[in-house]
């Protein structure tokens, strides 16, 4: 199993005061930095258009992390691609895994907030249609150097060349989901590997849903070993933080945490990876590298050895 973390880069603290932003984005990127040197896995960055945070651009933050950092995996957590351009967004995660010489993936999905709908001149009667056709000229991109591609909401393209090239091949995209079978049945029925987003409630509610990827996955002819399932889950971990909570939350303990990912792991049928959600208010720097070191030093090992095969 894969061990990471993913920030959303708040804007605001604890106690919804401001920080200073060029302060905020530097500590993230030495929170990326110290996540490789520990050995995490991966290091998401979330995408926001609103006051509160500061990711609307989680590329360039990725690629800043790019030239820190040797083996950490970098991702979007997750790209809006509803907002967005396919072929821009191809561009600019092609260009991150260059720059990472091929560690970059894309988490693609809708987000959690609809404030980009009205920035980008979008209509949210479009908000289904939208992201069908975006991430199909997306993969379309990813699987062909010259593009033949037409649609409701965008130009044709007639054979253009996107570049630059991603190091990777295919260049890995996740399908980032919410609660919505329809979601966990587009994913699997194009043989994407899944994210899902459990930020409340009891993980097992998810299984119905995860069950039903993986079967619609088969039935589109892909192996199990394509199917995986990774899950974003809110968390700290710290040997003084109150043992930990029910349901979703990862808090307490390197040991409780395990013991709870592993139940986790297998009530949804085996989990290829786990991030770690834990700057939603912005924690003290301090804070987040002790948790940082903890997950390095003592989860991520313990979970390494995980089969996440169903």
């Amino acid at each position: 199993m894969q061990i990471g973390i993913d920030s959303f880069a708040a804007a605001l603290d604890g106690n919804s005061r401001a920080v200073d932003p060029a302060v905020r984005l530097r500590q993230l990127v030495e929170q990326i930095q110290h996540a490789d040197e520990v050995g995490l896995d991966t290091f998401g960055v979330g995408e926001h258009h609103r006051r509160d945070f500061l990711d609307s651009a989680p590329e360039v933050i990725l690629g800043a992390a790019a030239a820190r950092t040797q083996q950490i995996r970098l991702t979007s957590a997750v790209t809006v691609l509803s907002a967005a351009d396919p072929v821009r967004v191809f561009q600019s995660f092609a260009t991150l895994d260059l720059l990472s010489q091929g560690r970059a993936e894309m988490i693609a999905g809708r987000g959690s907030f609809i404030d980009a709908f009205p920035l980008f001149g979008l209509r949210l009667e479009d908000y289904d249609a939208l992201f069908a056709e975006k991430l199909d000229l997306l993969l379309k991109i990813r699987d062909n150097e010259y593009v033949q591609w037409s649609g409701k909401f965008r130009p044709a393209l007639t054979g253009q060349g996107v570049y630059p090239r991603p190091v990777q091949n295919p260049f890995p995209i996740w399908l980032g989901v919410g609660g919505t079978p329809a979601s966990f049945e587009r994913a699997g029925a194009l043989g994407l590997p899944l994210m899902v987003a459990i930020i409340g409630g009891e993980p097992r509610r998810f299984r119905p849903l995860i069950d039903l990827y993986r079967e619609t996955g088969k039935q589109h002819g892909c192996p199990p070993e394509q199917l995986r399932v990774g899950v974003h889950m809110l968390g700290y971990v710290d040997e003084n933080t109150q043992r930990g909570r029910s349901g979703a939350l990862l808090v307490g303990s390197p040991e409780e945490v395990v013991d709870k990912i592993i139940r986790h792991s297998e009530t949804l049928g085996g989990i290829s990876r786990l991030s770690f959600m834990m700057n939603a208010a912005s924690l003290p720097q301090v804070n987040m590298m002790r948790a940082i070191d903890a997950i390095g030093a003592q989860v991520a090992p313990a979970l390494h050895q995980i089969d996440t095969v169903a």
